[in-house]
């Protein structure tokens, strides 16, 4: 493996150079409907439009909300498609008009939205991959709740279940993720005021979904990830700089796996930690250079237990390496981890260090 020194990440400035040439994906997160995600991206879409930025509304769900559609106002807002669905009439998003178009700025709200039976794509995140592609920029909206990642772990807060999803990978690249927040006492007071449901659906959301705690776990979720996006664009710039960790910037673990039986408990014992510490972490299988690809069954091994990881919320990646104590020590000082969980099988004798034990990285 080449050792970049203290050059800048090559990897990490192509992936630069590649972004300058899209658009910009902006991401307004926020913990639950009804904090004022559309109405934020509608205010700022106004001031932007004042400053003589060319900037377009191709879709934006007011559900019903006077003061939100009043925002609307005085912006271009391009008609919406029409599907024919078996029989029934449908409206969607319409993706070549947005293309034709062309504007600077799109705002298209609900990314996690479903698209109708015979649009383009299936997902409304596909949509807007299409648009960054041509060069522009898209704002869009969504509740924590709808990433993949977190949508079981919401469904056994809240007792709800979450049917629209949207893979992490799609947040992971945005450019920009803002934080739209407010705490469950004002949110609950907007509920009763009506100002987020009609009053039959607002009443059952308030004995359902609204109940405080399940607002402040999920307040709690949206804050985690934004600060998450936070560390890894802090992550970027480090490495697109030739900066060289690891930074106090908060604990990071990276945990070592192999096709043995005893990596599914490193990883279980590394998820529990990383839970503790309220820290990202990194799963990596070190392959030799040398068997790389030659043994199927321990391949096999290796993907499930890398995909546990991944259902656990751990960042994932296979690297064939020559000289794995160098490429651990490598990998720690490029991903700022300051902390590696490495797996030891037991002795027969009682070890002074146990199994899944962290080894502190720090300078």
């Amino acid at each position: 493996m080449a050792e970049y020194g203290h050059r800048p990440d090559p990897d990490k400035l192509l992936e630069l150079a590649a972004r300058e040439k899209r658009g910009k994906l902006t991401v307004f997160l926020g913990a639950a409907p009804g904090v004022g995600k559309t109405y934020t991206m509608l205010q700022r879409a106004r001031r932007l439009k004042e400053d003589g930025v060319d900037i377009v509304i191709g879709l934006a769900e007011t559900h019903g909300r006077s003061e939100t559609a009043e925002l609307l106002e005085g912006l271009e807002v391009l008609p919406r498609k029409q599907i024919d669905y078996r029989g029934r009439p449908l409206e969607e998003f319409d993706l070549d008009a947005a293309l034709a178009r062309k504007p600077t700025v799109l705002v298209l709200d609900e990314i996690a939205h479903t698209n109708a039976p015979g649009s383009r794509h299936p997902k409304r995140h596909q949509d807007i991959e299409e648009l960054i592609w041509h060069g522009i920029d898209v704002w869009t909206a969504m509740n924590v709740q709808h990433l993949e990642s977190l949508s079981d772990l919401v469904t056994n807060i809240t007792g709800v279940k979450v049917r629209e999803t949207v893979p992490d990978i799609v947040i992971k690249r945005a450019d920009d993720v803002l934080l739209v927040d407010l705490s469950p006492i004002e949110l609950i007071a907007r509920l009763k005021e009506g100002k987020i449901y009609l009053p039959g659906n607002a009443e059952r959301a308030a004995e359902g979904f609204f109940k405080p705690e399940n607002l402040t776990a999920l307040r709690e979720l949206a804050l985690r990830r934004t600060a998450d996006r936070v560390d890894d664009q802090m992550i970027d710039l480090l490495r697109q700089n030739a900066i060289e960790g690891p930074w106090a910037s908060g604990e990071r673990l990276l945990v070592c796996v192999g096709p043995d039986s005893l990596s599914e408990k490193v990883v279980r014992t590394a998820s529990r930690l990383a839970s503790g510490l309220n820290a990202r972490w990194l799963v990596v299988s070190l392959t030799n250079a040398s068997t790389a690809g030659m043994d199927v069954a321990a391949n096999q091994r290796i993907d499930k237990i890398l995909d546990m990881a991944e259902r656990l919320g751990a960042e994932t990646r296979r690297v064939i390496a020559r000289d794995f104590v160098e490429e651990i020590y490598r990998l720690s000082r490029r991903e700022n981890i300051t902390q590696v969980v490495l797996g030891r099988a037991q002795e027969a004798r009682p070890s002074p260090i146990p199994s899944g034990a962290p080894c502190p990285m720090r300078s």
